[in-house]
């Protein structure tokens, strides 16, 4: 049986999927600092580990090993007997439509260049167990409001502009996916023991107005819609949902903003 060790115990990805994961498979979760500090022998046991933790110096700055906990973790290990997934980002490419696996990687922050050089990094290190996901947004809430939150997501921003009376936003096209279809995608790719580098993504676009709307009507009618598009892109999902037999759709997503806003008040 699969038995899975989770990094990053306050986390929103780590928190989301031990919740989800629990249901399906033997699951632990920890914080970074906690797993540091074991003993080798204690991953013997694991199949899989998934690292949702970061720190935020990796985020807004230039690449330093020192910031970069993917490095830190596996680079304690001379051999991987365990399939790790790396939580990458679509940052590592420049925005553009039907982005695949072997689209040019430009990244435009540090953010995306310092994800290119840990997936480099783990490619050569752990190699035929590497599972490398580059997720395009995610929607979601998150189940730890008092953890750090380095990294913001879509839904803590809408929250933070909400707050505003009057807003004027660049209606550009994303590629969003719910929290529930992210899950659900792990767990096949833990099923199936299959690794490799997938795009993570619904594979069509969303509206920033459409998103807006489905989350609060009364909001999005007070939101001045900007048709010029900056930061548009969607990625191609053909290879890793060919790959675990599975769909994901539109619809979902649209169900899933309204029952998350519902949730949230």
């Amino acid at each position: 049986m699969n038995k899975i060790l989770i990094i990053g115990k306050k986390s929103f990805l780590g928190s989301n999927l031990n919740r989800y994961l629990s249901r399906k498979f033997d699951v632990d979760i920890f914080s970074f600092e906690k797993v540091i500090s074991k003993r080798l022998s204690f991953f013997d046991k694991y199949t899989h580990i998934i690292n949702a933790s970061i720190h935020s110096k990796y985020i807004n700055k230039k690449y330093d090993k020192k910031f970069d906990l993917d490095y830190k973790f596996t680079s304690r290990f001379k051999k991987i007997n365990f399939f790790y997934i790396f939580l990458n980002s679509r940052k590592i490419y420049l925005p553009k439509n039907n982005i695949t696996e072997k689209s040019e990687l430009k990244p435009i922050n540090n953010y995306g260049k310092n994800k290119i050089i840990t997936e480099r990094y783990l490619k050569k290190n752990v190699k035929n167990k590497l599972i490398s996901l580059r997720i395009s947004n995610i929607l979601g809430n998150r189940l730890h409001k008092n953890g750090r939150h380095n990294h913001k997501v879509f839904f803590d921003n809408f929250l933070t502009y909400k707050k505003n009376k009057n807003l004027t936003v660049i209606n550009d096209f994303k590629d969003f996916i719910t929290i529930n279809q992210f899950c659900k995608i792990v767990s096949k790719i833990v099923k199936k023991n299959i690794y490799g580098i997938f795009n993570v993504s619904l594979g069509q676009k969303i509206f920033i107005s459409e998103l807006v709307y489905w989350l609060d009507k009364k909001f999005y009618k007070r939101i001045k819609f900007i048709k010029k598009q900056n930061d548009s892109f969607t990625l191609s999902n053909k290879k890793l949902l060919n790959k675990i037999k599975t769909t994901i759709t539109k619809n979902q997503v649209k169900i899933f903003c309204k029952n998350l806003i519902k949730q949230k008040y």
